[in-house]
């Protein structure tokens, strides 16, 4: 199958570059902090966009991840120790490009004893500290089943809790890592809710990697049963040749189908189309459930 990389891409996954100054301001300022976005390392096609609106998702703990889904094109190995300044930078840099909705990634650090939550945490209130009327969104990983990881987190309070599914259960093992339990994620996001029913959770899938309707269908239904409530649906596109082939190319009229199937099963916001990305105007996704 082509990849992501190929002249073949079908004409609804060409877009036009975006210009002017802002592109560069949000790039320098992220140089300048020494500060990760996912932006960059996962190679997201939306990125010029971003950063030209001014925007971007931060990833923290590091640039290095301890897994490696065949997805991914972060590196993976072995990580360096935490940053204690990097919450502090971060927040400086929301600061700077005058965010409103401030969202935060990170590898995957299985080698933490937490995960990386209490990290986390810092962060979100050195991002609220430094910028008031602020809504933070956090995009952690799985923290290898930890609940007392999960619950650390979900006492910060971020406004939106957010967890990529990635795929459907059956590729999980060649997808993800054997790390990754999709019976955990579904028990992860009950457990969000329970703790605290305040917070909007949210998740999101690639599609294009082999999977089926019918597996979407029966995977949205779990999520939904689960207590998601943001919803996020994109086109897998491989990063490199390194990443794991794309198996189909999903046309839009698809991505509306399947929008429009996951509200009717109970999600409250969706974002379907083939360049939406779980952290892609995330600040309007947000706004949307708040008001």
């Amino acid at each position: 199958m082509p990849s992501c990389t190929s002249r073949r891409l079908p004409s609804w996954l060409k877009r036009p570059v975006p210009r002017g100054n802002a592109n560069h301001f949000t790039a320098g300022l992220i140089e300048r902090l020494d500060l990760a976005t996912v932006c960059d390392h996962a190679k997201c096609p939306n990125r010029m966009e971003c950063y030209a609106q001014k925007t971007a998702t931060f990833m923290i703990l590091g640039d290095v991840c301890t897994r490696g889904c065949a997805f991914c094109s972060v590196a993976k190995g072995r990580p360096r120790p935490l940053d204690p300044d990097e919450p502090r930078r971060v927040a400086q840099a929301a600061a700077e490009l005058g965010l409103k909705h401030v969202v935060i990634t990170s590898v995957t650090r299985d080698d933490l004893p937490d995960g990386g939550a209490e990290h986390f945490c810092e962060t979100v209130r050195a991002v609220r500290a430094a910028c008031d009327g602020v809504t933070v969104e956090v995009l952690p990983s799985d923290f290898a089943g930890n609940a007392s990881a999960v619950d650390c987190l979900v006492d910060a309070r971020p406004d939106v809790y957010n967890h990529n599914t990635e795929t459907v259960p059956r590729l999980y093992p060649t997808v993800r890592t054997p790390k990754s339990d999709y019976r955990w994620t579904l028990a992860m996001f009950r457990r969000i809710r329970r703790r605290d029913s305040s917070i909007r959770v949210k998740t999101g899938m690639m599609l294009g990697l082999g999977e089926t309707r019918d597996e979407v269908l029966n995977t949205l239904a779990d999520l939904a049963d689960a207590g998601c409530q943001l919803l996020t649906l994109g086109q897998y596109l491989r990063p490199s040749p390194a990443q794991v082939p794309v198996a189909r190319y999903v046309p839009p009229n698809e991505f509306d189908t399947l929008g429009r199937l996951a509200r009717r099963l109970g999600f409250l916001e969706v974002a379907s189309g083939p360049f939406v990305r779980s952290s892609y105007h995330a600040r309007e996704m947000a706004d949307a459930t708040r008001a």
